[in-house]
């Protein structure tokens, strides 16, 4: 195999005699390194080798720790923001020479990511509970010693999804407990999941009394999908997702704060400036807006830093 050449996830399907829905699930386990260049999903040649070693017991190399582990060639946004896909448009026009990569995972990841110095930049939408605040406390505990810089992306209205008519009125928080009532749940460390959490500790509901809690999708697009189908009666998502989705109504519950994190070293570096210039162009703004579900009356603005 050379060490130079990507391989598709069909190539790598191929090659180890799989389908490419197998090779997807490896990935998303995190069982085999990948990358993404815009929507595209790539396999570096020597990771897929060391798989290969790894399965038959006979690995030689010794993959470095992730505290260890230097930044890979380009600049990594971790997220999973329909936002983000447009952000990296804007940015691999303005820095054609750069390879701008997405990381798809959640807000917990993504911090981690940035702390283990294997990202860029994250993003983060994580409420805390006891200040009624967003992204500041787990950035404090996340990075801990290291100085951030939170640069508001947008504001996303968050809530319940539920079936057409909301047959079961489902309206606020207290309303899960309701017998035999079905939850589909989002993966730990992402937004949805800790928002979730913090409302249940600090209405003392048990989560293991939740019929479905254990049951977890990874986007808002498939939680959505899962009450589309009726194979659950609620999930908590965004309300972009519920626009996509047929079958589906949206409750609001908040308002929450996406924001972008990096690192205040990088603050003045380059590739940052121009990301801070295409957050508070004109044109990225209106791009956004027009989506809908988003409120852009603080993008590119510094909200906080550690």
């Amino acid at each position: 195999m050379s060490e130079n050449s990507p391989y598709t996830p069909q190539e790598v399907a191929k090659i180890l005699k799989i389908s490419k829905f197998t090779v997807y699930e490896m990935i998303k386990r995190g069982d085999l390194a990948a990358y993404h260049i815009g929507r595209k999903v790539r396999v570096d040649a020597r990771d897929l080798d060391l798989y290969i070693q790894k399965s038959r017991g006979t690995s030689p190399v010794q993959m470095p720790s992730a505290a260890s582990a230097p930044i890979p060639s380009g600049f990594i946004i971790c997220g999973q923001d329909t936002v983000l896909d447009i952000l990296t448009r804007y940015l691999e026009k303005e820095l054609p020479q750069v390879s701008v990569l997405r990381n798809y995972v959640g807000s917990m990841e993504g911090l981690l990511a940035l702390y283990h110095n294997t990202a860029n930049v994250a993003t983060s939408h994580l409420w805390d509970g006891d200040t009624d605040t967003y992204n500041l406390p787990y950035i404090r505990s996340l990075l801990p010693g290291h100085r951030a810089v939170l640069i508001n992306l947008v504001y996303r209205n968050i809530g319940f999804y539920v079936a057409k008519n909301n047959p079961l009125n489902i309206t606020g928080w207290q309303d899960l407990t309701k017998p035999d009532l079905r939850l589909i749940n989002r993966e730990r460390g992402s937004g949805a999941r800790v928002l979730l959490d913090e409302q249940l500790r600090k209405l003392d509901i048990d989560f293991s009394t939740l019929r479905g809690y254990g049951s977890e999708e990874t986007s808002h697009l498939t939680v959505a999908s899962t009450v589309a189908r009726g194979d659950a009666d609620v999930g908590v998502g965004i309300e972009k997702a519920a626009l996509q989705v047929a079958n589906v109504e949206f409750i609001p519950l908040r308002k929450e704060r996406y924001d972008i994190v990096i690192r205040k070293e990088d603050l003045d570096k380059p590739h940052f400036q121009t990301l801070f210039a295409i957050l508070r162009s004109t044109a990225f703004r209106d791009q956004i807006a027009g989506l809908g579900g988003y409120d852009t009356v603080h993008t590119g603005q510094i909200m906080g830093q550690t």
